[in-house]
C-alpha cells in the first residue's frame, strides 16, 4: 500500500519521515482537525498490520512514533469518551448479555441501510463499498488482536467466530476475498487500502477505534465488546444490503459477501453475547464496564460515519474526497 496523501501538518511531517523525505517526527501534536488526526492514526496503524510500501517495518517499534501515536490516541480517546461517556466503574458481570442486547436495542443511527435496500443509486452503492473496502479487506483481523490475551472459554468463542470469519481455512471463503467478489462487481480496484486517499475522517474513524482497542492489552475488554456490537448488529442490515444489491442488478457472486453475513452473524450474535463477552467478564469482572463502553463507541463512530454518507446523498453529493493529487507540505 503506498503513503497516502497528508492532510494537515502532523500527517504531512508523518508521511515526510516514513516516505524518507524527511529525518525528524514532528515533535508537536498540534492537528489541523479530524482529517489529520484520523489519517495520522491510521499511518500509524497500519505500521502493525501489512505496512506501507518502501517503509521500513522497524517503525512499527520506534519510540518516537509511539509517542505520536499515543498522543493521538489520547485526543481520540477524549473524544469517544464525550461522545458515549467512559467506562462504567460498577457493572455486574451477569448483566452483561443483557445490557449488550439493551445497547444494540437502544441504537437508533441513521437508516443506511434501508437507504441502500431501496433507493440508493448504483453509483452510491459503489461509493459505499468504497468506504467499506478499508474495513473489509482486512476484516476480522483487528478483532484477532485480541486471541492470545484471552484463556478459556472466551478464547475458543473468539477462536469460533474468528474461523468462520477467515473461511475456515479455505481461501475463497475468507470473508476478505469474498468481498472482492462484490468490489469486482463495480469494477473497483481490489488492491488491500487502494482508497485510503477517497475516504473521509469518518470512514478512517471506523477503522482506527477498532485499532485502538485491538492493540492495546489494556482495552481487550473494548475489543470484544466492539466485536460482540458487530456481530450483534450484523444480520439484517447484510440482509437489506444484498436485496438492494439485487435490485440493482447484482449477480450471486456480488452479493455473496452480504448473503454469508446475514446466515453467519445470526449465528455468531449468541457466541459473542454469551459464549465470548459472558465467560470474559466471569473470569474478569473489573472488565466488564470497559466491554460495554467499546460497544457503544462501536454503535456511535459507525453512526456517525453512515450520517455523513447519507447526509452527503442528500445534498446530491459524493460521500468520498476527491482523489489527492498534491500532497500537503509541513510548515
Amino acid at each position: 500500500m503506498q503513503l497516502p496523501v497528508a492532510r494537515g501538518r502532523v500527517s504531512a511531517a508523518l508521511i515526510d519521515v516514513l516516505g524518507g523525505r524527511a529525518e525528524k517526527l514532528p515533535a508537536f501534536a498540534r492537528f489541523d482537525g479530524d482529517e489529520d488526526l484520523h489519517l495520522t492514526l491510521f499511518v500509524c496503524y497500519e505500521l502493525a498490520y501489512r505496512g506501507w510500501d518502501g517503509v521500513d517495518d522497524s517503525w512499527e517499534w520506534d519510540p518516537g512514533m509511539l509517542r505520536l501515536r499515543t498522543a493521538a490516541e489520547k485526543r481520540f480517546l477524549a473524544f469517544l469518551y464525550d461522545l458515549v461517556g467512559p467506562p462504567e466503574t460498577r457493572v455486574d458481570p451477569a448483566s452483561v448479555p443483557d445490557r449488550l442486547a439493551a445497547i444494540v436495542a437502544a441504537d437508533d443511527g441513521p437508516g443506511l441501510s434501508g437507504y441502500l435496500r431501496g433507493r440508493a443509486t448504483l453509483e452510491q452503492f459503489r461509493e459505499f463499498v468504497t468506504h467499506r473496502s478499508i474495513y473489509h479487506l482486512r476484516e476480522a483481523d483487528p478483532h484477532s488482536w485480541a486471541i492470545p490475551r484471552l484463556g478459556g472459554r472466551a478464547k475458543a468463542a473468539l477462536i469460533e467466530i474468528q474461523a468462520d470469519e477467515y473461511g475456515n481455512g479455505v481461501e475463497p471463503r475468507m470473508h476478505q476475498e469474498l468481498f472482492k467478489q462484490t468490489m469486482r462487481w463495480f469494477d473497483l480496484d481490489l488492491r488491500y487500502g487502494a482508497y485510503v486517499d477517497s475516504v473521509g475522517a469518518p470512514t478512517l474513524a471506523v477503522n482506527n477505534v477498532m485499532s485502538l482497542f485491538g492493540l492495546h492489552r489494556s482495552r481487550r475488554a473494548a475489543i470484544l465488546g466492539h466485536l460482540a456490537a458487530y456481530e450483534m448488529t450484523s444480520s439484517l442490515p447484510n440482509r437489506s444490503y444484498a436485496n438492494g444489491l439485487r435490485r440493482l442488478g447484482g449477480d450471486p457472486d456480488a452479493t455473496a459477501f452480504y448473503d454469508e453475513h446475514v446466515e453467519a452473524d445470526a449465528v455468531h450474535e449468541q457466541i459473542a453475547a454469551h459464549d465470548l463477552c459472558g465467560s470474559f467478564v466471569r473470569a474478569e469482572p473489573a472488565q466488564a464496564g470497559e466491554l460495554l463502553f467499546g460497544a457503544r463507541a462501536a454503535l456511535a463512530i459507525d453512526s456517525l460515519w453512515a450520517g455523513s454518507v447519507l447526509d452527503a446523498w442528500s445534498r446530491e453529493t459524493s460521500s468520498l474526497r476527491p482523489r489527492a493529487v498534491e500532497p500537503v507540505l509541513a510548515g
